[in-house]
C-alpha cells in the first residue's frame, strides 16, 4: 500500500512560505482502517437474518481461543465461493446494504470441536436453524453444529460443532448473510461522486489490514491463502471487475432482468487482505500492444479527458522492468489499475486490481504539475512492484510488514527511474524517504523495524505497523543493502528468494538466507560477517549510528543517535545500540576505498586521518543509513571548499551536509552556528537538493520561532541567499515562461519563488499577485503554470483578503481534477484572516464540503499556517471524540494530525496542554494516533530545552549574516 497523506513537492515547499516545518519532516504514512458507523445492516436487510446475538468479551479470557485476536492452526482453508450483490440504492430505511453467500472449504489440521472464522458486522440467514451450514467432502463426516455466536472484540464467527473435525479430513461451511455498504472506506464499502450535478454511487473495496471479514466470513491472516471464485450480481448497465478475468460475458439474474451476473477466474492461491471487487460506470483505456491485458479505469469524464493516458503508457514499461528484476514473469494474465474519488490510502496493491486515490494515478497535463506526475509514476512502481513482492510471496504476520512496505518503498524508485530515465528520482529517495524518517527514528520513542509476532494481535496494533519506520526506514536500510552486496547479487537474492517461496508466506530471515547464498555462491564481493549477523542490528534495534571521524588521529567511533541525549527509559537491544557499518569516503574529492566498522564502538584507520590541507567526508550519496559528525577542523575545511568551488562535493553529499550539521546540532553535538555556517554556500547553489535541505531544516528554526524577535533578521537571511537562486530562475525560464528541463530543477524553481515571495523580495511577490489577478479577472483560463500554482495560490491568497479567499473555494469547489483540488485546498490555509481560517476548520467536518479522506489533512494544512495553529489546535480539542468516532480512529490520518497540531509546540504551557489532551481523552482513546502523541510529548519537551539552549545564539548569527 502507498502513502496515503501525500504532500506534494510545491505543497511541502508551502511549508516553508508560512513557518511550516514538519509536513516535509515527520510524515506518517496513511492506510484506510477508518472505523464504521454504528449501524446494523441486519435489521434493515430483506429477508429475514438472524438477530446478530454477539457475545462482548470485555475482560477476555484467554483460555476460550475465540478470545485470542489470533486464529488457532487447527483449520487451513483452501478455497471459497464468494457471491455479492451491492445494492447502490438506499433501501426503506436509508441504508446501503450488500447480500452475500460464501463457501470456504478447508482441511483440519488439529483435532478440533470449534470452528472459529472472521466476522466483522455481517448479520447471518438461518440456514437449518443455525448461521452456518457444514458438510464433509470426499466422504467426511462433519459432526453436528450445537450453537453459533459471534464475538464482537476479536470479531470472530464461532461454531460449536458436537463432536471434533477429523485430522485430514476436509469440510465446506456455507453461510448466507448481510452487510452494510457504508461509506466508511473499508471492507466493501461504497464511493459517492458528482457527475455534474448527479450523484454517483459504485462499491469498491479496501481488504488491508482486516477488513476482508467485513465483506464474507473468512480467515482473514495473510499466511491464510487460498484461491477465491467471485461472483457480483450487478446492475446490467454497470461494470464488475475482480482480481481475475471474467469466466466469459456477464448474463442476466434470473431474478431480476434488470441485473446481471459476472463471474470471475479462480484466483491463485493468496491472501485475503489482496481481494478486491468492484462494481462501477467507469471506463477505461487499454494497452492493446501488450502481452498482458493492461487497463487504466476512471470516472467517464476523466477517461475521456484522457487524464488515464500517462498511467498507461507507464504501467507496461514498469511491469518489464519488474518482471526482469525479480527474474520472475508477471504472475497473472490482467493488470487493472482505478482510480477512486474516496480513497484513504495512497493505493492499495489488491492481486491485478490495484486501486488508487484520483491524483496517484490521473494525471492532466493541463493542470497537474511535475511533481503530479512525479507521484503518479512512483506510486504506480510501488503498487506493482508488491504484484510480486508482498503477492505472490506474503509475509507472514503483519510484524514483519516492514518487508513488504520497505522493499516496495525502494523498488518503486527504481522502477520509475526506468519508466523515467531523465528524471533521476532515485536520488530523491534520500530527501523523500531517509531524511524524513530519520527525524522519527532519532526519537527516544521509535521502534525496530521488525517487532515480535506476539506483540502485534489485535487491528488497532496490526494499524500502528503501518508507519513511517515500516515504510521509510525499511526502504532506506534495503537500499544500503543492495548497496554493499551490489544490485547484482541484490537481485540475484531476491530472485532466489521469489521463486522457493512463491504463492507462500515468510518472514525476513527467509530473505537473508537466500541473500547469503548469492554471495556465497561468488568470491568478488566478501562481507565480514553473514548477511544475517548484519542486518539484524538494523531490524532488530531501533535508531540509527552516529559516526563520529577525528580527522587529527584517524579515529572513528560509533553511538546510538538520539535527538534528546538525555531521554531515559530507552528500550533495551541485545546489540547494545551497535551496528556493524558500511562505510564509503571521499578525501578532498578523491573516493577512498571501503571501511567496515564491524559493530565495535571506536577504532583508528588512517583513512580517516588527514594532513593540514585535507578535509575527509563520509557516507557517498548517502547509500548508508547513519549520520556523520567531525572534529571542528574538517567541518571548517568543508565549509571552506563549499564556499570555493562546491562541484567537488558530491550533491547529494552537499545537502548531507546541511542536513546532518543541524540534526548534530538539535542533539547538542555541535553548536548550532556551525550548522548554520554550513549553509552559507547556498547563494552560489543552484541544486535542488542542497537547497530543499537547508529549507527543510529551517523550517524547524522558523516552527521555533516564527512568533519571536528571531523572526525578523531569519527571514532577512533567508531573502539575501535565496535572490541569486531567484535571479537565476529568472533567467532560465525567460522571466517564468517557459520550464527549467530538469526535473530537480524544476522543484527548485518552486523553491526559489516560494522562498523570495516568504521573505520579502519585492519582484517575486508582484509576480503571484499579477499571476493570480489575472485568473481571477479570467476564471476560465488559468494563466498559472501547474508547477507554480501551489506558490501562487498560498501567497496570493496569504496577502488577499475574503475576496481572493472566496475566489480560491469557488474554484475548488468546481475543480474536476483532484490534483487542482488538492493545490487549492492546502493554499485555502495560508490566509492571515482568522475569522476565515475558523471558518475553514468548520468545513472538514461536512463531507459536502471536504470528503472524508481529506479532512485530517486539510487541518494540518491550517496548522501549518503560524496563524491557524492555535485555531486548529483548539479545534482539535474540542472535537476529538467527534473526530475519533466520526472519521475512523483507525486511519493513519490520525497520527499525521497529531503531529502537524503539535508541531510548534515550545513552551512549558504548550506542554501542560498536551498532557491534559491526553487525559481529557483517555477514554475516547487516540487509535493509531497513540503513539505519534508519545512522539509529540517528547518532541515537545525537547523544543522547549533546544529554544531555552539556542535562542540568543540564533538570533546573534541571523542578525551577523543577514547584512
Amino acid at each position: 500500500m502507498a502513502k496515503g497523506f501525500y504532500i506534494s513537492k510545491p505543497l511541502g515547499i508551502l511549508g516553508i512560505v508560512l513557518g511550516v516545518a514538519a509536513v516535509c519532516t515527520i510524515i506518517a504514512l496513511s492506510v484506510v482502517y477508518d472505523q464504521e458507523k454504528n449501524k446494523n445492516a441486519a435489521e434493515s436487510a430483506p429477508g429475514a437474518p438472524t438477530s446478530p446475538t454477539t457475545t462482548v468479551a470485555t475482560t477476555l479470557d484467554q483460555s476460550k481461543p475465540w478470545n485470542r485476536y489470533r486464529l488457532p492452526r487447527a483449520l487451513v482453508p483452501s478455497s471459497y465461493q464468494v457471491k455479492l450483490r451491492p445494492f447502490l440504492t438506499p433501501n426503506s430505511d436509508g441504508l446501503y446494504i450488500f447480500k452475500g453467500s460464501s463457501t470456504v472449504r478447508f482441511t483440519c489440521e488439529e483435532a478440533t470441536n470449534i470452528i472459529i472464522i472472521h466476522s466483522k458486522k455481517l448479520n447471518y440467514t438461518n440456514i437449518q436453524g443455525h448461521r452456518v451450514a457444514l458438510r464433509g467432502v470426499d466422504g467426511s463426516q462433519p459432526p453436528t453444529i450445537e450453537r453459533t455466536e459471534l464475538v464482537e472484540v476479536t470479531e470472530y464467527l464461532v461454531v460449536h460443532l458436537s463432536g471434533p473435525l477429523q485430522v485430514g479430513s476436509t469440510y465446506e461451511m456455507d453461510s448466507e448473510f448481510v452487510g452494510e455498504l457504508a461509506d466508511d472506506l473499508a471492507g466493501f464499502y461504497r464511493s459517492e461522486y458528482m457527475d455534474g450535478d448527479v450523484k454517483k454511487v459504485l462499491a469498491t473495496t479496501q481488504m488491508q489490514s482486516a477488513d476482508a471479514r467485513k465483506s464474507f466470513p473468512c480467515f482473514d491472516e495473510p499466511a491464510m491463502k487460498a484461491t477465491f471464485n467471485i461472483t457480483l450480481i450487478h446492475p446490467n448497465h454497470l461494470t464488475a471487475l475482480s482480481n481475475m478475468l471474467p469466466k466469459g460475458p456477464s448474463v442476466p439474474f434470473p431474478e431480476d432482468p434488470t441485473w446481471s451476473v459476472t463471474e470471475f477466474q479462480t484466483t491463485p492461491v493468496m491472501s485475503t487482505y489482496l481481494l478486491a471487487y468492484i462494481v462501477s460506470e467507469f471506463t477505461n483505456v487499454e494497452d492493446k500492444n501488450s502481452d498482458i491485458q493492461i487497463r487504466i479505469w476512471a470516472r467517464p469524464s476523466a477517461t475521456n479527458a484522457g487524464h488515464g493516458s500517462y498511467a498507461l503508457s507507464k504501467t507496461g514499461l514498469i511491469l518489464n522492468f519488474f518482471a526482469q528484476h525479480y527474474n520472475t514473469p508477471y504472475p497473472l494474465q490482467k493488470s487493472d489499475q482505478i482510480a477512486l474519488p474516496d480513497f484513504n490510502a495512497g493505493a492499495m496493491e489488491n492481486w491485478g486490481l490495484v486501486t488508487y486515490r484520483e491524483s496517484a494515478l490521473l494525471f492532466d497535463p493541463q493542470s497537474s504539475s511535475s511533481s503530479n506526475k512525479e507521484r503518479v509514476v512512483t506510486v504506480i512502481a510501488h503498487e506493482l512492484a508488491h504484484q510480486w513482492f508482498g503477492n505472490l510471496v506474503t509475509v507472514a504476520w503483519w510484524n514483519d510488514l516492514w518487508l513488504n512496505e520497505g522493499f516496495a518503498s525502494y523498488v518503486e524508485y527504481l522502477g520509475a527511474d526506468y519508466a523515467e530515465p531523465t528524471w533521476n528520482l532515485k536520488d530523491l529517495i534520500v530527501q523523500n524517504e531517509l531524511y524524513r524518517v530519520m527525524a522519527v527514528d532519532a526519537l527516544a520513542s521509535s521502534h525496530p523495524l521488525s517487532s515480535p509476532a506476539a506483540d502485534v494481535n489485535t487491528p488497532a496494533q496490526i494499524s500502528e505497523m503501518f508507519d513511517s519506520i515500516s515504510y521509510s526506514k525499511g526502504a532506506s536500510v534495503l537500499r544500503m543493502l543492495s548497496d554493499f552486496l551490489s544490485e547484482k547479487l541484490f537481485k540475484t537474492g531476491l530472485s532466489s528468494y521469489l521463486n522457493a517461496f512463491s504463492y507462500q508466506s515468510t518472514t525476513y530471515r527467509d530473505l537473508w538466507d537466500h541473500l547469503q547464498k548469492a554471495v556465497d555462491s561468488q568470491a568478488e564481493i566478501k562481507l565480514p560477517h553473514n548477511v544475517s549477523d548484519i542486518m539484524d542490528r538494523w531490524i532488530l534495534q531501533m535508531g540509527f549510528p552516529l559516526i563520529t571521524v577525528d580527522t587529527k588521529t584517524g579515529r572513528i567511533s560509533q553511538e546510538h543517535f538520539l535527538l534528546d541525549s538525555t531521554s531515559k527509559d530507552i528500550r533495551a537491544s541485545d546489540f547494545n545500540y551497535l551496528w556493524i557499518v558500511f562505510i564509503s569516503s571521499i578525501k578532498s574529492g578523491t573516493q577512498q576505498e571501503n571501511y567496515w566498522l564491524e559493530g565495535v564502538q571506536q577504532t583508528q584507520n588512517d583513512l580517516f586521518k588527514t594532513t593540514a590541507d585535507q578535509w575527509v567526508l563520509l557516507n557517498i550519496n548517502v547509500m548508508g543509513y547513519y549520520q556523520v559528525n567531525y572534529d571542528e577542523d574538517n567541518w571548517r575545511k568543508i565549509q571552506t571548499q563549499l564556499q570555493t568551488d562546491l562541484s567537488v562535493i558530491p550533491v547529494i553529499n552537499r545537502a548531507q551536509v546541511i542536513h546532518d550539521a543541524f540534526d548534530l546540532a538539535s542533539a547538542g553535538k555541535v553548536s548550532v552556528t556551525l550548522a548554520l555556517n554550513n549553509t552559507l554556500f547556498l547563494n552560489k547553489e543552484i541544486e535542488y537538493m542542497p537547497w530543499q535541505a537547508a529549507l527543510s531544516s529551517l523550517s524547524y528554526f522558523k516552527l521555533m520561532f516564527d512568533r519571536s524577535e528571531v523572526y525578523g533578521p531569519m527571514q532577512n537571511y533567508l531573502k539575501k541567499q535565496v535572490t541569486p537562486l531567484f535571479n537565476h530562475f529568472k533567467t532560465v525560464t525567460n522571466s517564468w515562461t517557459q520550464r527549467p528541463e530538469k526535473l530537480t530543477d524544476q522543484y527548485n524553481e518552486v523553491n526559489a519563488i516560494s522562498t523570495a515571495c516568504s521573505t520579502g523580495v519585492p519582484e517575486c511577490q508582484q509576480l503571484v499577485s499579477k499571476l493570480f489577478t489575472d485568473w481571477m479577472n479570467s476564471p476560465d483560463v488559468n494563466p498559472i503554470h501547474p508547477n507554480l500554482r501551489s506558490t501562487v495560490y498560498c501567497n496570493a491568497i496569504a496577502e488577499g483578503g475574503e475576496k481572493e479567499w472566496n475566489f480560491a473555494w469557488e474554484q475548488f469547489r468546481k475543480a474536476t481534477v483532484v490534483n487542482e483540488a488538492d493545490k487549492l485546498r492546502a493554499a485555502l490555509a495560508c490566509s492571515k484572516q482568522t475569522w476565515i481560517l475558523n471558518r475553514y476548520l468548520s468545513y472538514t467536518l461536512n463531507p459536502d464540503y471536504i470528503r472524508k479522506q481529506d479532512a485530517t489533512s486539510t487541518i494540518s494544512s491550517i496548522c501549518s499556517n503560524v496563524l491557524g495553529q492555535p485555531l486548529a489546535w483548539e479545534f482539535v480539542q474540542s472535537n476529538w471524540k467527534k473526530l475519533f468516532e466520526d472519521y475512523g480512529g483507525g486511519s493513519f490520518s490520525f497520527s499525521n494530525l497529531i503531529l502537524a497540531v503539535t508541531r510548534r509546540f515550545s513552551t512549558e504551557f504548550e506542554l501542560q496542554q498536551l498532557e491534559q489532551f491526553k487525559k481529557n481523552n483517555m477514554a475516547t482513546g487516540f487509535g493509531s494516533a497513540t503513539r505519534a502523541l508519545e512522539q509529540a510529548l517528547e518532541k515537545t519537551k525537547a523544543n522547549i530545552k533546544w529554544v531555552k539552549q539556542n535562542q540568543a545564539e540564533v538570533l546573534q548569527w541571523f542578525t551577523e549574516n543577514s547584512q
